[in-house]
């Protein structure tokens, strides 16, 4: 029995844990076999406050993780494979651990970016294939850059990288786009950007230094075609990972959880929300720590006076 159980390793669930363990309220915090989240996948980061000269990711996220740890947080590893959320206290069946059991539920298991799964992708993430330009547009500064997408999110992060990159070339695999009406005309306005339509992505092309191409497939002919490029942004959406909560919680039509406006509480009393699982908009690490603050301080608020186990008996 644990006063609080956090789901995810982020910048959200470890400000959580942070806050919660400082609060003597002895958290356990579930890890899943990519500890630290998407931070984990970039190299430099720059935009979060307190680093004038940056810092790396896995650095940043293991500094907050030995901070919970410093105040009294409990880290196991191990999927979740369910959730019983119908009464408190809630229970869950972690791989490796068994059932577990909590008196609240803060749920930061983020949001995962969508990949193509094409070769050489994966395998040139921090080497010039990014998922964020927000995160990354900084370092490709003069460069040429491919945006692979045909929505919205695809618009606007193509608008966005000509503030640093020499051109952008946006690659859609098909002849139309997706993207609404509004966010096409801004992304056509925009004489940086450039337009190649009707092509499929077939490999990413790498050679010591990262990124060097593109290797696409023309739809239309049939034939191959290799496009030079510094850096590659896939903006072909995000899938938040809840799954697991198998319909318990209340979530948009793309699964975001819902949280009621200026919290993080969820339709279930107990239950919170942090990070990217609730943010489709945002998605940077500072807002998602900002975001777990404020998870930690509801759910203690929550504790006060509904605890449903006698603590004065347990060790």
């Amino acid at each position: 029995m644990y006063k609080s159980i956090i789901i995810g390793t982020g910048p959200a669930g470890l400000t959580a844990a942070i806050y919660l363990a400082r609060a003597n309220m002895e958290p356990l915090i579930i890890e899943g076999p990519e500890p630290g989240g998407q931070l984990t996948t970039t190299t430099e980061v720059e935009n979060f406050p307190g680093f004038p000269e940056g810092i790396m990711g896995p650095e940043l996220m293991d500094n907050m993780r030995k901070q919970a740890e410093r105040f009294g947080a409990k880290f196991v590893t191990g999927w979740v494979n369910s959730v019983d959320l119908s009464e408190r206290p809630f229970k869950l069946q972690v791989e490796g651990h068994g059932e577990l059991v909590g008196e609240s539920l803060i749920i930061s298991t983020g949001a995962s970016a969508k990949y193509l799964g094409i070769p050489g992708e994966k395998d040139n993430v921090g080497r010039g294939v990014s998922t964020c330009a927000t995160c990354d547009g900084f370092f490709f500064r003069g460069k040429k850059i491919i945006v692979i997408g045909g929505g919205d999110s695809a618009m606007e992060e193509a608008n966005f990288l000509t503030r640093f990159a020499s051109n952008v070339e946006l690659v859609n695999r098909r002849d139309e786009l997706r993207a609404s009406k509004i966010m096409q005309d801004r992304a056509r306005a925009n004489e940086k950007i450039s337009w190649t339509l009707n092509r499929t992505p077939l490999e990413v092309v790498a050679g010591g230094m990262g990124v060097t191409g593109l290797k696409v497939r023309n739809n239309a002919t049939g034939e191959e075609e290799l496009i030079e490029t510094d850096g590659i942004f896939v903006a072909i959406g995000h899938t938040p990972n809840t799954k697991f909560l198998s319909g318990q919680i209340e979530t948009d039509a793309h699964g975001y959880i819902l949280v009621k406006p200026g919290t993080s509480e969820t339709n279930v009393p107990g239950v919170f929300a942090c990070g990217d699982v609730q943010d489709s908009k945002y998605r940077q690490a500072i807002t998602a720590a900002g975001s777990g603050c404020m998870a930690a301080l509801d759910c203690e608020r929550f504790l006060e006076g509904s605890m449903t186990h006698d603590w004065s008996q347990s060790k």
